[in-house]
Order: structure tokens, then C-alpha cells, then sequence
């Protein structure tokens, strides 16, 4: 050890030109202290030198990771300005935003996105079988309905129903499971693309316009339980012509229903375009005594505020509104309807480059420094996760069993035969 001290003291003599006799290991780490007390530059000028990051490499990429203190919290942007009929005032030109917000919805309309090519992939790979209908382009629609209503109020939609089963609360998991007919499923595999459930959510109906006077009856419920909620009743524009509607039209109206009438104007009635298929496309009109709006669809500023309003104008008694939706649908009406042979890809193509809903919300946030790209990616790859995960499951789990085929029949618990193929195939619903 003392032949060590002696070598560390006689090379650091060396080093300082000063004379080091030390003879402990303490007197050696005091030397040692003021040497670098001597050589080291003072302090704020350490700090400077620590603060400045290494030059990369020339071509390097480099990311700089940004503090939520660096983002624009809130923004107040200009929307476009909603038709109206009978109305003196319509919902305002202005919305704020959050970063919060945005994130949000963000993340809601990617998520269905890429939860509908994937079910775009599935069917085409045979795992999802029968009618699939698919929401890709009107994603806006479902996000700002359900920013413009409370979780508690009622929402009632037709077949292209996966987006609000989605924003109604229902994991992706459980939708993919239930499109692939797995017991995992929203409905227990027993359902299908169009009639997927949850909690104040009535589907998913196949019967074109049915769904219309249910929603009527909900918002019926409502008015008499005085719970102060509504119904949002959703139809598109390949509906509209249907008589049951005004039926609805003319009992809500008589008896103040607090009912949100809602069409989805995709363009596209099937195959037929709106003009062809209908003598006045004012749809937002249609209510004749009702007031109406005819609202952006495919910014979901647009849609949230006038679902705001809408929401307003049913909860003060006013009655039933209706809320015309103009949004575009990349798929066709159907998978087995390619979707091109009564417009052309460069119609499709336009609207995904001038007013794609996902992209539109991205590049505001950008603008007004809200988010980073980054940001977007690492979200990006957090959905396209968790869609593969889900999928795996839809692909996995198994199917349910016969016994479980007569079930859920009735609300009431008492068991009941049910009859089979033929008088003498007798099936039990046990619940």
C-alpha cells in the first residue's frame, strides 16, 4: 500500500509541478481535491459546457424529446358556418381546443381507422364472414357526436355501426371478436357487424330506417322518467326517403320528444348517388316543422359544436331536431361492393387529400404548435398495437358453444323451449 502512495504522489508531483509527499490515503484524496479545484473551470461555465449535446454525425437524424411546457395548451379556431332552417341562431363559428382534447380525438378516429382495415383484411381473408359495413372517412361523425353528449345520454344507429360501438365504450377487442362471431364478442359472437350493443347504445340495426322510430321511443323514455337526457337517432341519406321517418318526424314534433334526427349524408344511398336517388338532398330540411342544420361532417369541431347545440335546443324542451352530416365514405357501401364502379378513384382520392378528418385535425394541432409529429407516430404505434392485439384475439378465441345458441333471448329468467329446424328439434333459452 505505502510503495502505492508513493507512486500516485511522485506521478501527480509531476503533473502540478507541486510538491505531493503524501503518506495516507486521506492526505492523498486531499491532494487529489485541490488539484482538481485548480484545473477544473469555474461552475456556470461547467454548467454551459454540460447543457450543449455532443455534435452528431454529419446525415444523423436526431429527436428532440419537447416538455409539455413547450405546447400551446388551448386554441380557439374558425369553423365553418352550419345551414339552418327555422332557426334564428345556428352553433357558433369559433371552437376551442385543447391539446388535450385533440389527443383525444386523435386517438379516437385512428383508432377506428385502422380497427375498420383491419376488418377490411379479416373479411377479405374469409375470418369475418356475412355483412360488413365499414365507417373509414366518417370517423369526424362518431368523435364529435360523442364530445357533444354526455356518456349517460342514448344513441341509436343502422348496419355501419362499428365507430359508435367503438365511442360508446366498447374495446376494440371486443368488436373484432364479435365481427369474427367469438364468444369474446361484444354480443357474444351472436350478433355480427350490425348488431353490436352496450350501455345506452341500441345497436346496430339491419332494417333500413327501422331504427329511426326506435330512437323516437327512446327519447319517448326519457321525457317521461324526466331524467333530463336525449336520443341521438342516427340514419344515412340512402334512408331518408323511408316514410317511417316522418312518422318519427311528426310524433316528436307533437310531443317534444327530445330527439337528435341525424343523417349521415355519405353521398352514396348503396350506389346511387343522392341526386339520383332523392327529389330535394336538403336533408337537414326534411323536418319541415322541425329546425334543422346542415353541418360539416368531416371536421369534428364542426360536428361536436353543432351536436352541442343540438343538445342544448332538446334538453330546453324545444323538441326534436334534425342534423344533416356531410361526410364521404372511402369503402363501399358494403365489402362485397368495391366502391368504384359508380365513382371514380379520383373522387375517392380528392376527398382523402382535401378533407380526410384524421389528417385535417393533425395538421391544426401541428400549425399551433399543440402536439409534435412525433408525438402522432408514438400514437400512431400505440393503435396500430393495440389493433393487432385485439385481432389476434378475434382470430383466436373460440366460437360459442350450441347450448349458448337460444340464450338471451327474453329479458325474463324463466327457461323456455324453443323450437329448431322442425317441430320436433326443441332448443332451451336458459337466460
Amino acid at each position: 500500500m505505502k510503495n502505492m502512495l508513493t507512486v500516485i504522489s511522485n506521478a501527480l508531483c509531476r503533473i502540478t509541478g507541486r510538491n505531493v509527499g503524501a503518506q495516507t490515503v486521506s492526505e492523498l484524496l486531499i491532494d487529489l481535491s485541490e488539484y482538481v479545484n485548480l484545473t477544473s473551470p469555474a461552475a456556470p461555465a461547467l454548467a454551459q459546457t454540460q447543457r450543449q449535446p455532443p455534435k452528431p454525425p454529419p446525415g444523423t437524424q436526431v429527436l428532440v424529446s419537447r416538455s409539455f411546457a413547450d405546447f400551446t395548451p388551448q386554441v380557439t379556431f374558425d369553423i365553418k358556418k352550419c345551414d339552418l332552417h327555422r332557426l334564428e341562431e345556428g352553433p357558433p363559428e369559433k371552437a376551442e381546443l385543447t391539446r388535450d382534447q385533440g389527443l383525444q380525438y386523435y386517438r379516437t378516429m385512428q383508432t377506428i381507422r385502422r380497427m375498420e382495415l383491419k376488418a377490411d383484411q379479416l373479411y377479405k381473408q374469409k375470418i369475418i364472414r356475412g355483412f360488413c359495413h365499414l365507417y373509414d372517412g366518417q370517423e369526424a361523425c362518431a368523435a364529435g357526436i360523442e364530445a357533444g353528449i354526455n356518456p349517460t345520454d342514448h344513441l341509436i344507429t343502422a348496419y355501419r355501426a362499428h365507430g359508435y360501438t367503438y365511442t360508446r365504450g366498447v374495446s376494440v377487442k371486443e368488436i373484432l371478436a364479435e365481427l369474427t362471431g367469438r364468444k369474446g364478442g361484444v354480443a357474444k359472437g351472436k350478433g355480427g357487424s350490425m348488431h353490436m350493443y352496450a350501455p345506452c347504445f341500441y345497436g346496430g340495426n339491419g332494417i333500413v330506417g327501422a331504427q329511426v322510430p326506435l330512437g323516437a321511443g327512446i327519447a319517448l323514455a326519457c321525457q317521461y322518467q324526466g331524467n333530463n337526457q336525449l336520443c341521438v337517432s342516427l340514419y344515412g341519406d340512402g334512408a331518408a326517403n323511408q316514410g317511417q321517418l316522418f312518422e318519427a318526424y311528426n310524433m316528436a314534433a307533437l310531443w317534444k320528444l327530445p330527439c337528435i334526427f341525424i343523417c349521415e349524408n355519405n353521398k352514396y344511398g348503396m350506389g346511387t348517388s343522392v341526386e339520383r336517388a332523392a327529389a330535394s338532398t336538403d336533408y337537414y330540411k326534411r323536418g319541415d316543422y322541425i329546425p334543422g342544420l346542415r353541418v360539416d361532417g368531416m371536421d369534428v369541431l364542426c360536428v361536436r359544436e353543432a351536436t352541442k347545440f343540438a343538445a342544448d335546443h332538446c334538453r330546453s324542451g324545444k323538441g326534436p331536431i334534425v342534423m344533416e352530416l356531410q361526410t364521404y365514405r372511402y369503402h363501399g357501401h358494403s365489402m362485397s361492393d368495391p366502391g368504384v364502379s359508380y365513382r371514380t378513384r379520383e373522387e375517392i382520392q380528392e376527398v382523402r387529400s382535401k378533407s380526410d378528418p384524421i389528417s385535417m385535425l393533425k395538421e391544426r394541432m401541428l400549425s399551433h404548435n399543440m402536439a409534435s409529429v412525433e408525438e402522432f407516430k408514438e400514437m400512431d404505434v400505440e393503435i396500430r398495437k393495440e389493433v393487432e392485439e385485439a385481432a389476434q384475439f378475434a382470430t383466436s378465441d373460440p366460437e360459442p358453444p350450441l347450448d349458448d345458441l337460444c340464450n338471451h333471448i327474453f329479458y325474463n329468467n324463466p327457461p323456455l323451449e324453443v323450437r329448431g329446424t322442425h317441430p320436433w328439434a326443441k332448443l332451451k333459452s336458459l337466460s
